[in-house]
C-alpha cells in the first residue's frame, strides 16, 4: 500500500477493526458492482461509520462519514435464502480520509493515509497479569454462536487484539467503538476500554 490511495468507502453503522469480521447483505447494483470487482482483483474497500443518511442513499439526500476507518478485504461469500449476495469481511489496516467524493460509479471514493498502528501482522504486545479481567471477559464473548460461526481469529497473549476484539464485541453504542477506533495507542485503548466496563458494570448493579 502506497502512503496515500484512492480505495472506494462503503458507509455503514457498523465500526471493524483489525481481524475482526462483518457479515453484509449486498444488494445495491453499485455495492454488487464492487464485490465483483473486489474478488476479480483481490482488493478490497473501506468501511466508515455512517454518521448522516441513510446507507441506501435516497434521492436528493448525502451521506456523511467518520474519518477513520478500516480497509477491509472480502474472506467469504454466498447467495441467502432470501436471494441476495452474503459476503463476510475481515478488517486489515485502519486509515484516515484525507478527501472523498461521489465517483461517476455512484461509489463514495476515499483518498485515504494509512494509518502506522492497527494493521494485521503488527508484533505482539505481551499481556500482563493486569489484563486477566479483560481476557476473561473477551473469551466469554467470544463463546456467543454467532461470534463463533465468523470464525474470528485471536491470541490471547496479545495486548493489540484484546484491545481490538473487545472494542467490536462490547455491548456499547457505535460512537464509542468508533472512539476507541480513532485511538492510537493501545494501552489507553485497553485503559478507556476498562472504564467503559467498570461503567457498564456499575450502571447493572444500580
Amino acid at each position: 500500500m502506497n502512503e496515500a490511495d484512492l480505495i472506494p468507502l462503503f458507509p455503514l453503522r457498523s465500526v471493524v477493526f483489525p481481524g475482526g469480521r462483518l457479515s453484509l447483505q449486498i444488494f445495491e447494483q453499485r455495492y454488487i458492482d464492487l464485490v465483483s470487482h473486489c474478488m476479480r482483483t483481490d482488493t478490497g474497500f473501506g468501511i466508515c461509520l455512517l454518521l448522516k443518511g441513510d446507507e441506501m442513499v435516497q434521492p436528493g439526500s448525502q451521506q456523511q462519514v467518520s474519518r477513520v476507518g478500516m480497509y477491509c478485504k472480502i474472506v467469504d461469500w454466498d447467495k441467502l435464502p432470501n436471494g441476495l449476495l452474503g459476503i463476510t469481511v475481515e478488517g486489515l489496516r485502519k486509515f484516515t480520509v484525507m478527501e472523498s467524493w461521489v465517483g461517476d460509479n455512484k461509489l463514495l471514493m476515499g483518498s485515504v493515509r494509512w494509518e502506522v498502528e492497527d494493521f494485521l501482522g503488527q508484533s505482539i504486545l505481551p499481556l500482563s497479569d493486569d489484563h486477566d479481567g479483560l481476557v476473561d471477559l473477551l473469551k466469554d464473548l467470544m463463546a456467543h454462536p454467532l461470534i463463533e460461526e465468523l470464525g474470528v481469529s485471536m491470541d490471547f497473549s496479545d495486548q493489540r487484539q484484546l484491545g481490538w476484539r473487545l472494542a467490536e464485541l462490547l455491548p456499547i453504542p457505535v460512537h464509542q467503538k468508533q472512539q476507541l477506533l480513532e485511538i492510537n495507542d493501545t494501552t489507553e485503548r485497553l485503559r478507556e476500554i476498562e472504564n467503559l466496563v467498570v461503567s457498564m458494570m456499575q450502571h447493572n448493579n444500580s
